[in-house]
């Protein structure tokens, strides 16, 4: 299923626009979130199905898609997808993905040139594709007058110093050197640790263990609370099951201890959870505490 769309909503003085580029069936539980016990999809099936899982083949229907966030006068962009054209034999499901990032912004009002601040909350295969765009056979910034906030750790780690990852990702090499690099070479880039604050709504937090730099954005305007998550989760599932980590969670320890800090946060201060590839309407859960952990419903954004 492909279901291109644009849905806004507004916190506070932040007008929020959710970028779908993609969104269906994507992979089995067990090649995501294998930790996650089996049980607790069926005994969740109502809500679950179909913006969440898909039963019948026992696949997780995931959204992949870009945040932008009209902040003080700016625009922001979370996280950039998976990209268009590149070369990634080791990851098969995006190989030669034909993404339309551009596209599906340009459907918003976003140009290219109008994009202030791009933030890859980690530096995986999905959330830095749409970093850069081929021109005459070279790599370049897709958004020319834009800051890129890196994470200093995950720059490390998947940068050359850190021998691309180590492995941890098949197309470790590609991924850093055609979307990564590329800012780098153009001075667009800004290396960023601990924490990080955009403006007076927007403030970045280090929330490592999916990666050694995963990050978290939160918004806080007026008496609107949001943490935009990236990887933290996967599933909806893992806020029932939170010491339950993705398969691609490099340090499970601090996944853990990560996922449960903002979760408590987020139920405590209500602050509306958007992780980066939930599906559905809206993309985004509310967390409450109930049963000894925690409870969530879907966002009523509309």
């Amino acid at each position: 299923m492909t279901n291109e769309s644009v849905h806004r909503f507004v916190l506070g003085d932040v007008e929020v626009i959710r970028v779908v580029e993609w969104q269906g069936p994507f992979v089995p539980v067990s090649g995501l979130v294998a930790e996650t016990a089996g049980e607790v999809w069926k005994d969740h099936e109502d809500w679950l199905v179909p913006d969440h899982w898909e039963p019948d083949t026992d696949r997780l229907v995931i959204a992949l898609q870009t945040w932008v966030l009209r902040s003080g006068g700016r625009t922001v962009l979370v996280d950039t997808g998976v990209g268009k054209g590149r070369e990634r034999p080791g990851s098969p499901p995006f190989h030669h993905w034909q993404g339309d990032l551009l596209g599906c912004l340009a459907k918003a009002g976003v140009r290219p040139r109008d994009v202030d601040v791009v933030v890859n909350t980690h530096l995986h295969i999905d959330h830095v594709g749409g970093n850069t765009v081929e021109a005459d056979g070279e790599w370049i910034p897709a958004f020319p007058n834009a800051q890129y906030l890196i994470p200093a750790a995950d720059d490390f780690h998947f940068g050359p110093d850190g021998g691309y990852g180590d492995g941890s990702q098949a197309d470790g090499r590609l991924i850093y050197e055609d979307s990564v690099a590329p800012v780098h070479r153009a001075g667009q880039a800004v290396r960023w640790d601990g924490r990080h604050r955009i403006d007076e709504h927007l403030t970045l937090e280090s929330a490592p263990g999916h990666t050694p730099g995963s990050s978290v954005l939160r918004l806080a305007s007026g008496g609107d609370r949001a943490v935009f998550v990236g990887d933290l989760l996967h599933s909806p599932v893992q806020i029932l099951q939170p010491c339950c980590n993705s398969n691609a969670c490099l340090d499970s320890e601090q996944a853990v201890a990560s996922r449960l800090r903002v979760l408590h946060r987020a139920a405590d201060q209500r602050e509306l959870l958007v992780p980066a590839h939930f599906a559905g309407a809206t993309g985004a859960v509310e967390v409450r505490r109930g049963g000894g952990g925690f409870t969530l419903n879907p966002r009523p954004t509309g």
